[in-house]
Formats: C-alpha cells, structure tokens, sequence
C-alpha cells in the first residue's frame, strides 16, 4: 500500500520524537517500503549543525543508524530555509512532492484550545497534500 514513507525530523529533539520514528519503522517493516527523513534547518548556525551542509551530513547518518534499525531502505533529504518554523508546513508539502512519499509519520502534541486558531502543523500538511498523514501522539 505505501512505497515511501517520510519522517519529519528535529535532529535537536530525538528523544520527544522517538515514537513517530517507531511508528514509521514498523510500517516501514509492515509495508516493504522506504523511509525517507527530511530535515528543515536554518541557513544560520543552530544548536545541531554550524552549516546546512554538516547537518545534512549528520541527518543521513541518523538515517542510516534508523535503517539499520528496521531494516527497510532510507534516505534523507535536507532542506535549507531563512526561518524553518515560518514556513514549515509548505515546506514539508514540497518535500512531500519532491520525494514522491505516499505516507508521512510525525509527532504531534495533545488537543488544546489554541488549536483553534493555530491548526497543528500536522492537520495542515493533511490539507495541503494528497498523501495519507499519520500522527503520532507523545506518551504521557
């Protein structure tokens, strides 16, 4: 059913995001398919990486060290912008297309009133996009 899956990553928050990164392995597992790990950084030097280019390096590394994990196939694609949080759910829409990804596993937080007004960024992506968007909740 899915042939690519892509995963949101925030290299500077694995721990908070581990259980999309399971999620995704055992559909990854479960459907044959390929995960694809996409990062959005600054153009600035940030917390993980001085330069775009070191943290592309270290985001296919993570790829590497998950497919060894679950086994299925993985690549990585980096995407460089001026503020990775002003523009993010486009952002990732055109990576959605870029990759051809048929499914995107990515974390998400619980229900809250400001919802309202500010949509998670998860419901968005699953507006602007064709592909299936599952969200995974953190545990508590």
């Amino acid at each position: 059913m899915f042939k690519k899956i892509m995963v949101p990553v925030d290299l500077s928050h694995l721990s908070v995001i581990e259980p999309s990164l399971q999620a995704a392995a055992d559909m990854a597992g479960f459907y044959q398919a390929e995960v694809c790990y996409v990062g959005v950084t600054a153009v600035t030097p940030g917390s993980v990486a001085r330069t775009p280019e070191e943290y592309a390096k270290k985001l296919e590394v993570f790829a590497q060290e998950r497919g060894k994990i679950h086994g299925q196939p993985v690549s990585s694609k980096t995407i460089q912008r001026v503020d990775p949080s002003a523009d993010l759910v486009d952002t990732l829409v055109e990576a959605i297309d870029t990759i051809s990804a048929d499914l995107i596993v990515m974390p998400t937080h619980a229900p809250r009133n400001l919802d309202i007004v500010m949509p998670a960024n998860g419901s968005q992506l699953a507006a602007k996009t064709n592909a299936s968007v599952f969200l995974v909740r953190p545990r508590q």
